[in-house]
């Protein structure tokens, strides 16, 4: 049998990683996390700003990491990034796919009934999500293919495992990106190499700019009816903080897992094992 020491079972040290909406609250934590166990960070980011302020955090905690303007619904984008990330790093062994949101227009209430969401909003929503997690997969896991090991890690949703009230396009998509994560893991695993890993992560609920004044109150940061009915439904009784994501992610790229693939794990403070009673 195999022997493998505990303290390389998470040893991801000197690998390089893609993390696309690398600026943003969840993905900068998880570009952070990574970094501190000495992974080369590519940050990538529609906004460049947020990219560089992610980038420049991580190199003067004495990490290493670069910024990268992308849209990742454009394939021609994706290609010239992926040039200069490898011209830059090498190689890429990690691909986080963190870019993902929801529009208003897309999200029902009081002004916009479910009969009324136009198709143009829903398709922004699956674009982004579920789009915007297929085409890094092709670029950035052809690269992997070419040198034969790698590991993909999307981000789903709590939403898809129960979809909530209000966001029907949303849940959609992040249901999407789950079944995508498990046909690729087969795709890849049977028709290029098992050295090649696909799974996703389905956070809960966490404070992000997106859904901060849904949850909270701007006023004075009281819970809304919404996030007070979420905390009720679950039992570790608070949001999750961007820092609950680095162990699992940290997990599911390492040696650790070497044998799970095309799983969705949820992260989300006992919200999905939660009845209600």
């Amino acid at each position: 049998m195999e022997t493998i020491r505990s303290e390389n079972l998470f040893d991801v040290s000197g690998q390089v990683a893609v993390i696309t909406g690398g600026g943003g609250v969840l993905c900068s934590a998880i570009a952070h996390g990574l970094a501190s166990s000495g992974v080369s960070t590519a940050i990538v980011d529609l906004k460049e700003d947020l990219a560089v302020m992610a980038a420049d955090e991580i190199n003067a905690a004495g990490g290493t990491a670069r910024a990268y303007q992308c849209d990742v619904l454009s394939r021609e984008n994706l290609v010239s990034t992926a040039n200069r990330i490898v011209r830059d790093f090498g190689r890429v062994d990690i691909l986080i796919n963190g870019a993902g949101g929801n529009k208003p227009q897309a999200t029902t209430g009081p002004d916009l009934s479910f009969f009324d969401i136009p198709p143009e909003a829903v398709w922004w929503v699956f674009n982004l999500n579920l789009v915007g997690t297929f085409l890094p997969c092709q670029i950035f896991g052809r690269l992997m293919a070419d040198q034969g090991s790698g590991n993909i890690v999307n981000i789903s949703s709590m939403n898809a495992f129960r979809p909530l009230t209000r966001i029907p396009a949303y849940s959609a998509a992040k249901s999407a990106v789950s079944n995508f994560t498990m046909w690729l893991a087969v795709h890849i695993a049977k028709e290029y190499t098992p050295e090649i890993r696909v799974n996703a992560i389905a956070p809960g609920f966490f404070l992000t700019e997106q859904n901060r004044y849904l949850l909270t109150t701007e006023e004075n940061g009281a819970l809304t009816s919404r996030g007070q009915a979420i905390i009720d439904h679950t039992p570790q009784k608070r949001f999750g903080a961007p820092e609950d994501l680095i162990g699992t992610v940290l997990w599911l790229v390492s040696p650790a897992s070497k044998f799970v693939t095309g799983v969705v794990v949820p992260i989300d403070g006992g919200f999905s094992a939660f009845s209600g009673v």
